[in-house]
């Protein structure tokens, strides 16, 4: 697809750097030459430097035979004119604009056709949110993602000393849960990917991804992991847009401490959060005062900031000090990928978590899901298959007779919608109908075409 990223910072180089791996046609603007010259040095792209909001700047960019802009910039006004722009005057077909302030939806008015023009919105701080919402539900996993409107979960796990079936077969795993609709599609030991088959055992420190039925989850966690006791008490370190729009969600239903270094927004934080939230002036990496504020005691450390430094240092201090459960915002993804597996549980990457929403949009054919894991080395993906025997290449065959690219796997079928949909976990012989939502995982990226192929309907197919 020909591409135009408007915006390279930190959401926009993650954007550009994970659709220029799969043969994307990309062009990046900013008004920072710096900025623009660097992503063209380590990127295969094109760099374009000036103000996207100006007409001459998108034509420019080839705005003109372009498939998609993806507005990313800081200032949402910005992001909006820009869509607006490349639909009445470029009549690009797809536009997708990254907006802060939650009283932009997309499917309202305002962002129709005959409004801003933006067909998709995208808020990495609401996904955030949305992620770490999951991880608080479901303590014991580090990833939990939804497909099917929430009927099938793939959920990452760490196989943990305790675990019911860590130290037995994957084979014994399914026979010791029969009454579990589940299926590991992937196992990976130090980094390096395992073959996931009956025979493989499963070890201590293993990462497993699998996908269940959604009510089946805890029965799946508990079986690899011992279990965590609820959440409770979380500490929030950091009252900028994530800290303060995660307390937000929480209040109420958790005790919530928030730390900010800021006193005037230490002021508004305790405006706009209720009474039972504590907000606190500090630093979050000041030894003396987490302990003071007991951070031994929470069920969890979020440490939010805006700087990365900070997040890795005030994670890790509060995990020397006792908090059994601690996350870090890190926008960079070298720090993050040095930082996972460490004293840090889980490092949160904004750009990672809507990277998926993204893909949705970029792939071929009837993908309506797309999540994107290992930090953006492997890929899970839901396609609904359409058409019949003759126009699809999934239709009325059985899973043995789809040419699956090697090491991509099925993983699950939706089968009908809302309280009648059936999750069925694929064997050789199930045979695939119109209107399934099919699953599947893909462990390279390079694998990813020749899986969105069986999802496109084509007069001419044949079988």
């Amino acid at each position: 697809m020909n591409i135009i990223i408007f915006g390279a910072g930190r959401v926009g180089e993650s954007v550009a750097e994970s659709l220029v791996s799969e043969h994307n046609d990309i062009t990046v603007i900013d008004q920072d030459p710096l900025r623009v010259r660097a992503l063209e040095e380590r990127l295969d792209l094109r760099g374009v430097v000036g103000n996207g909001i100006q007409p001459s700047v998108l034509r420019e960019a080839g705005a003109k035979d372009a498939d998609m802009v993806i507005a990313c910039a800081a200032a949402d006004e910005s992001n909006l004119v820009v869509c607006k722009i490349a639909h009445d005057i470029f009549n690009v077909p797809t536009t997708i604009a990254r907006l802060r302030s939650p009283e932009f939806t997309a499917g309202d008015a305002l962002m129709g056709k005959g409004g801003f023009a933006v067909d998709q919105v995208i808020c990495p701080e609401e996904s955030v949110m949305r992620f770490i919402h999951q991880l608080i539900e479901y303590p014991e996993a580090l990833q939990v993602l939804e497909f099917a409107q929430g009927q099938v979960c793939l959920i990452a796990v760490r196989a943990e000393h305790g675990g019911a079936l860590v130290g037995r077969t994957i084979g014994q795993f399914r026979e010791r849960l029969p009454h579990v609709e589940m299926r590991v599609v992937a196992l990976y030991r130090l980094d390096t990917e395992m073959e996931a088959t009956r025979d493989t055992r499963i070890l201590p420190g293993d990462e497993l991804f699998v996908l269940a039925a959604a009510d089946q989850i805890r029965f799946v966690l508990a079986a690899i992991h011992t279990i965590d006791k609820p959440v409770l008490r979380v500490m929030i370190a950091g009252g900028g847009r994530v800290g303060l729009r995660l307390a937000r969600s929480l209040s109420g239903q958790y005790q919530v401490k928030v730390i900010e270094h800021n006193p005037l927004r230490c002021e508004y934080l305790a405006s706009q959060l209720p009474s039972s939230t504590l907000v606190l002036r500090g630093d979050c990496t000041d030894e003396s005062l987490l302990e003071e504020e007991n951070v031994a005691d929470m069920d969890l450390f979020l440490s939010l900031t805006n700087d990365d430094e900070d997040n890795i240092m005030a994670a890790m201090l509060a995990k020397r000090l006792g908090a059994p459960r601690v996350m870090a915002l890190i926008n960079r993804r070298a720090y993050a990928e040095m930082m996972q597996g460490s004293a840090i549980d889980i490092a949160i990457s904004p750009a990672q978590t809507v990277i998926g929403e993204l893909l949705t949009h970029v792939r071929r054919g009837d993908v309506v899901a797309v999540h994107s894991l290992r930090r953006g080395a492997a890929e899970a993906l839901e396609g609904v298959a359409r058409g019949d025997f003759k126009t699809s290449k999934l239709v009325g065959r059985r899973v043995e007779q789809v040419a699956l690219p090697q090491g991509a796997r099925f993983g699950a079928i939706v089968r009908g919608q809302g309280k009648q949909a059936q999750v069925l976990m694929p064997h050789h012989d199930t045979l695939i109908e119109a209107e399934d939502h099919v699953v599947i995982f893909i462990p390279h990226k390079r694998l990813v075409r020749e899986v969105e192929k069986l999802f496109q309907v084509t007069a001419t197919f044949f079988g």
